[in-house]
């Protein structure tokens, strides 16, 4: 069955709308496209309306939430190419091209824009702690596994599962020693934001990895780390997210690395050495 156009919906219940509500409608209806991108914090602010008057806008067109209508919109105003990946693909433009620059991009601004100190804070946290915990759903899991398999290499306790009741699990093992990394590009999923507060519930310090610094989950850590996407944020699995995330693990790696000295090495060393031996 055809999904409803979200245009056509705003437009046939448009005089039951509040004063307030028709407010976000006429600047949707003027401003489609541009409606889908920004986050409903920044999209509210800009019509000079709050969050809860967006949210109940969206419900009394027949939606759950104000972002399944956000999704709704963007299928209709989005080009589908921009819905597969981040950006239009213009007429001629060569896609391994395109998708390499906005990747670049991405790597860019989230180097000039991460907080430094949030960035030092992270990794102190991590060296302190007594265990880690590693943590992401879909496609922020790979990124977990990641991270998994950076700091195993230099000698730290960690914990890590694919599954999201297995992580509820350790999630309700943690404590006051521990830290615990959730990546997650949007910050809006409730298995992400439940995982979350059980941490929190449970003293665990909790750092961030998101590339919406705006968003329930990122408000919950005691260090956000933000990457900047190219492109539309609608795109759940963004790709170039996913690249600046693993770049900044990375560098999370090789500052932690430089807080253990001595002792990271010679953990790094005989990784290295054990490893060695399986190969021809």
């Amino acid at each position: 069955m055809q999904e409803v156009s979200a245009i056509y919906t705003i437009r046939s219940k448009y005089q039951s709308l509040s004063t307030k509500e028709k407010m976000i409608a006429d600047f949707i209806l003027e401003h489609p496209k541009e409606s889908v991108n920004p986050s409903i914090e920044k999209l509210a602010e800009r019509i000079g309306i709050s969050e809860s008057t967006m949210v109940r806008f969206a419900r009394k067109l027949g939606y759950n939430g104000y972002q399944r209508f956000r999704i709704a919109l963007a299928r209709e105003t989005i080009p589908k190419s921009e819905q597969l990946y981040e950006t239009e693909v213009s007429e001629g433009e060569e896609v391994l091209g395109m998708v390499f620059k906005n990747t670049q991009q991405a790597l860019l601004e989230t180097l000039q824009t991460v907080d430094r100190k949030a960035f030092k804070n992270a990794a102190d946290l991590i060296y302190r702690s007594r265990s880690v915990y590693l943590m992401g759903l879909g496609g922020s899991n790979i990124l977990a596994q990641d991270a998994y398999h950076k700091l195993i290499r230099i000698g730290l306790d960690c914990q890590y599962t694919s599954d999201f009741h297995m992580q509820l699990m350790l999630a309700s093992q943690a404590g006051g020693h521990d830290v615990a990394l959730i990546i997650s590009h949007t910050g809006e999923g409730y298995d992400t934001l439940a995982l979350a507060e059980e941490l929190r519930g449970n003293e665990c310090k909790l750092i961030v990895l998101t590339s919406n610094i705006r968003s329930p989950l990122a408000k919950l850590g005691d260090a956000v780390l933000s990457v900047s996407t190219y492109g539309s944020r609608i795109v759940a699995e963004s790709f170039s997210a996913r690249i600046a995330s693993l770049v900044l693990i990375d560098a999370l790696y090789v500052e932690i690395l430089e807080l253990m000295g001595y002792a990271g090495m010679e953990n790094l060393n005989r990784m290295r050495t054990v490893i060695a031996k399986r190969r021809i």
